[in-house]
């Protein structure tokens, strides 16, 4: 087996009818970029509102879109329809310590306790 194939986790496929017209993978796929794209547009409004009450409303919606979006890859992913490569531990440590480093460097506290 090669190496790729051991890193991807996946479920099993759930079969879907082929054709010129969209299908329900096509729609759900298409649901979850929409919510991707509102998810970065409503952070980009939270950043900018100056009013509480409207900060208060575009954070609820916010966290909405975030869940929706996660329902979304979830079913996705369920359905075999969105596959994940599997982290390498040796990166994610090697990573971990580089960016661990610069944090320290750059603290206007000195270094810092990880």
């Amino acid at each position: 087996m090669d190496n790729n194939q051991q890193q991807k986790i996946i479920n099993p496929e759930t079969q879907i009818q082929k054709g010129p017209q969209m299908n329900e993978r096509d729609f759900v796929n298409d649901l979850l970029s929409t919510e991707k794209y509102m998810s970065t547009s409503y952070s980009s409004a939270l950043n900018e509102a100056s009013h509480q009450a409207l900060y208060q409303d575009l954070l609820m919606i916010s966290n909405e879109t975030h869940q929706l979006q996660r329902d979304l890859y979830h079913l996705m992913f369920k359905n075999g329809w969105y596959s994940l490569e599997a982290a390498d531990t040796q990166k994610l440590q090697q990573s971990h310590q580089q960016f661990s480093n610069y944090i320290q460097q750059q603290s206007p506290y000195g270094n810092m306790p990880q």
